[in-house]
């Protein structure tokens, strides 16, 4: 129920209108990854990605964009301690990575010259966008995994009080 909730979420956040960069795939990813140990967990992500670009269109860096977040899947999938700080690192160097490797994808397609200076160029240019994409990433990984840690801990404390038959 949990995955298709976050499918559900994936897709029609980027189905909407919204701020370029800024959507909570970066948190599925991470999220799906910490929490969900199911074996096939990883598809997650992918789903909202594959799904979500039926709808709002295929583009010629998909492999980039799809394989950072099967990465980010990972990066959640081995983080065994879950603190405050160690999500919040995770989800930090999950929004550089993603943020390396599709502009690295848009440079290697040849949107930008194939030299040095054409990296440099799409990195620069990229920089705005990634302001945005690491905000969200930080908004939407503390409002997910805050909101389902209030919900276990919520859960665990009601398993745990003493059942009054008198």
């Amino acid at each position: 129920m949990l995955a298709i909730l976050l499918i559900i979420i994936g897709i029609i956040s980027r189905a909407i209108p919204h701020l370029p960069n800024f959507s909570p795939l970066v948190a599925i990813a991470l999220f799906s990854g910490v929490y969900i140990k199911e074996r096939y967990a990883f598809l997650i992500p992918l789903f909202v990605y594959i799904i979500s670009d039926l709808i709002v269109g295929f583009h010629d860096i998909v492999f980039f964009t799809w394989s950072s977040i099967l990465l980010i899947y990972f990066i959640g999938y081995f983080l065994k301690k879950r603190t405050f700080w160690t999500v919040f690192v995770c989800t930090v160097f999950s929004s550089i990575l993603f943020f390396v490797l599709t502009n690295l994808g848009v440079w290697i397609v040849g949107w930008y010259p194939p030299a040095f200076n054409g990296l440099v160029q799409c990195y620069t240019l990229a920089i705005p966008f990634f302001r945005t994409s690491l905000i969200s990433d930080l908004i939407y990984v503390g409002v997910l995994f805050g909101v389902y840690e209030l919900i276990l801990r919520k859960y665990n404390a009601v398993l745990e009080k003493p059942i009054l038959l008198f």
